[in-house]
Parts: C-alpha cells; sequence; structure tokens
C-alpha cells in the first residue's frame, strides 16, 4: 500500500511516542533503512497500541466467585413467542446491528489464510464464512430486514478476508450491509517487556484481543454507520462457530422484555473440567471466568437441586446494548499477558526463530467486558444445534466434529 506523505507519523512524533513507553530501540536501524521502509516503520508506529505495555496484569481472580442463575432453555421455551415477536420487531425498526470478530488465521486448521475462508465441505464447497452468512440469512428472510454486518479483521488478514468475501460475493448477502474494520494490534515484547523488532523495519506485533473490538469500530468510523443507522443492540459473536445464530430474535427480546443492558448465550458443559468460559458472579457481579481460573472443588460443586454450580459455559455470542457501550468505552479492560515463542531479530540484527516461549502477547478480552455493565442475561441455548466450534484440525472442537453437528442440523456438506 502507498502511505501518503501526510498520513505517515513524523520522526520526532514517533520517537515521542515510543520514548513514553521506554521503547527508543525500535528506531535503532532507522538511519539504516530505505525510505520505503522508514515510512512503513513510521507509520506502524503510529498504529500500534502501546498502550497494554503499561497496563497492569489482570487481577480479578482476586475477587470471589459464586455461582450465577441463568435463564434455561425450558424459562425461555416458555416465553419464546413473545420474545421472539419483540426481537423481529426490533430488527425491522433497524436497531440490532452483528459484529464478527474475524481477527484470526487458521493455522491450526492448515490452512494459511483467514479462518473463516477454511473449506468445511465434504462434497461440496462450504466456507466458514458462509455458514456465518447462511445463518445470519435465516434471520433476516424471517425479519424481511437486511442486518448491518461488522467484520473485525486483523493487520495479518484484512486484504485476503476481504478480496475473499468480495470474491464470493459475500454468499448472497447485500455487500452495502457489510463493513470492515481492522483490530489494533500491539507490540510483543521479552519478558522485561522491551518491544521485540521482527526485522529491522518492522515491530513484533500481534492482535490485541477481541477486548478492543469497539474501541476499533470507534477508531475506523464504524460508529458513524451504527449511530447514523439507529442502532442500539451490537451482537457479537466469534467466526470459529458454525452453528452460531447472530441476530437471533428470541435473544433479543428476551434481553429487552426483561430489562437486560447485555445477554451472553451460554450452553450446559459436556463436563465439569471442560475449557469454556463460565458465566458466575465475581465480586457479587456478572462475570465470566476462564476455565483455568476454577479450582477442581469449584468444578465439582453443586447446587443443592444437585446440578454443577458453574455449569453454563459461554460460546463468545454476546447482544450489548450500544449506549452502554459508549459508556464503559474509555475504561481500561484487565490485560491477559500470554506466554509466546516470538520470532525477532537479536543485538547484531540476526532473525531467530525461538523453540520456547521467550516473551509475551498481550490480550484484552471481551469476556472482561461483561463485569462493566450493569447485568447480563445469561441465555441458554441447545448446545447440538448452537455450538460447533472449529479451533483443531482434528480431535476436540475440530473440524470432524463441527461436520457432524452440521449434518446433525440438516445442513449439506
Amino acid at each position: 500500500m502507498q502511505l501518503k506523505e501526510e498520513d505517515i507519523m513524523t520522526l520526532d512524533e514517533a520517537k515521542q511516542k515510543l520514548q513514553g513507553y521506554d521503547q527508543l530501540h525500535v528506531l535503532k536501524y532507522f538511519n539504516e533503512l530505505t525510505d520505503t521502509e522508514k515510512d512503513e516503520l513510521l507509520n506502524q508506529i503510529e498504529e500500534t497500541d502501546f498502550e497494554p505495555l503499561s497496563k497492569k496484569k489482570n487481577d480479578a481472580a482476586k475477587r470471589e466467585i459464586t455461582p450465577i442463575d441463568a435463564y434455561t432453555v425450558e424459562d425461555i421455551a416458555k416465553n419464546a413467542i413473545e420474545y421472539e415477536s419483540i426481537g423481529l420487531d426490533a430488527i425491522k425498526e433497524g436497531k440490532a446491528g452483528a459484529v464478527l470478530l474475524a481477527g484470526g488465521m487458521g493455522t491450526r486448521l492448515g490452512c494459511d489464510g483467514p479462518k473463516g475462508i477454511y473449506n468445511i465441505g465434504l462434497t461440496k464447497e462450504l466456507y466458514i464464512f458462509e455458514c456465518l452468512i447462511n445463518n445470519l440469512l435465516d434471520v433476516t428472510k424471517k425479519a424481511d430486514r437486511y442486518i448491518h454486518l461488522f467484520i473485525m479483521t486483523s493487520d495479518k488478514n484484512h486484504e485476503s478476508t476481504v478480496s475473499f468475501l468480495k470474491e464470493k460475493d459475500f454468499f448472497g448477502y447485500p455487500e452495502k450491509f457489510v463493513h470492515f474494520f481492522k483490530q489494533e494490534m500491539a507490540p510483543a515484547t521479552d519478558y522485561e517487556r522491551h518491544v521485540y523488532m521482527e526485522s529491522k523495519c518492522r515491530i513484533a506485533t500481534s492482535p490485541n484481543g477481541n477486548g478492543g473490538w469497539f474501541i476499533s469500530m470507534r477508531k475506523s468510523g464504524m460508529l458513524d454507520i451504527v449511530e447514523n443507522e439507529g442502532i442500539e443492540w451490537l451482537n457479537t459473536f466469534a467466526v470459529d462457530n458454525v452453528l452460531q445464530r447472530i441476530c437471533d430474535p428470541v435473544f433479543i427480546g428476551a434481553v429487552i422484555k426483561n430489562g437486560f443492558s447485555s445477554g451472553s448465550k451460554v450452553i450446559r458443559k459436556a463436563d465439569p473440567s471442560e475449557k469454556v468460559g463460565v458465566m458466575c458472579r465475581r465480586g457479587g457481579v456478572p462475570s465470566i471466568v476462564e476455565y483455568y481460573e476454577l479450582t477442581d472443588e469449584m468444578k465439582d460443586a453443586k447446587l443443592p437441586n444437585g446440578e454443577y454450580a458453574y455449569n453454563f459455559g459461554v460460546i463468545l455470542n454476546y447482544l450489548l446494548n450500544v449506549k452502554e457501550l459508549i459508556r464503559i468505552e474509555g475504561n481500561n479492560l484487565p490485560l491477559h499477558m500470554v506466554e509466546k515463542k516470538i520470532p525477532y531479530i537479536n543485538e547484531a540484527g540476526e532473525f531467530i526463530e525461538p523453540s520456547e516461549p521467550n516473551g509475551y502477547k498481550f490480550e484484552s478480552l471481551i469476556l472482561d467486558m461483561i463485569e462493566m455493565f450493569p447485568d447480563c442475561m445469561p441465555f441458554e441455548v441447545v448446545r447440538e444445534k448452537e455450538f460447533a466450534p472449529v479451533k483443531n484440525k482434528t480431535g476436540v472442537d475440530s473440524v470432524d466434529t463441527a461436520r457432524q453437528l452440521l449434518i446433525k442440523n440438516g445442513v449439506v456438506l
């Protein structure tokens, strides 16, 4: 991409930004670079979110975790007709939008491109993106109104995602209702939080976690569309669940009818140790804890009715009120530091591909946003109908298990 001179940060501005985070070494080789490489590095410095380097590590686990009551499948069924009517009205009035978090790559699936372009079909082509758009079309046909779909990409997959969906004509979804925005990138560092360079002209970075999606929407101008279109609710969901129901009218209607400002779809865990985040209360407020935060005692704890106390796992499908999102927008999300193997250049300028973890990548997570809302409705769905994650090539939560569930739900592969 050719950068315009007026769009490029100056060297002095770059020094000022880097100095604020004690990362001036990023410019060590600046005088050796070509003019094009200098521009690219300055542009990357401008676009990179260095703020995680100044944040404290997530300490949420220090607060007491207790169970939360969910709206069960049985509870929801009693009012499903009313909920669906309310939800469809909201969609028909243009009050609902969808946000697809698709910044990841399909590396674990053996795919070099974005995860959404993976072909899950057997006798025909059926891509992950296609499955999701088909699910959204089910709702738009029922509501007789298209829903604005915002797709979050990353620096690593933006061009390939956009070109793929355009090539496939958005699988029948009108292009004017599809909007792309890029996720912010965060630098990868050594254990002392000094930024790694992957080359003399490029910082080692990675997507900053799905928790930054709303700020990324703001920075990309997407909130102008949200405001101009009168969208009041955003259904935010992950790319890797091919049975995900998007802008589900029953879900939307239930959240609105019961006066909640947010909702989270949940499933009953397959077993107490299943590796999914769990809806609960933390410090007395609705929250989501990762599976590794639950002790063995908590995993096996039971309620008086004999059910497991921490039995409702999240599937990364949230309905969030836009006014509340704007209210909490300036709040700092907890920092998650993930130990990783990070390729880098050493002091001699030599490229090193480490065999062991050598530093941190920094992430904020959407699940941490839930605590910032006044409330959250845990909305149970039938896992066999709405939970088919595609995380691995084989085994648990794999291409194979997702295919089996798609076939079970009548999808032709």
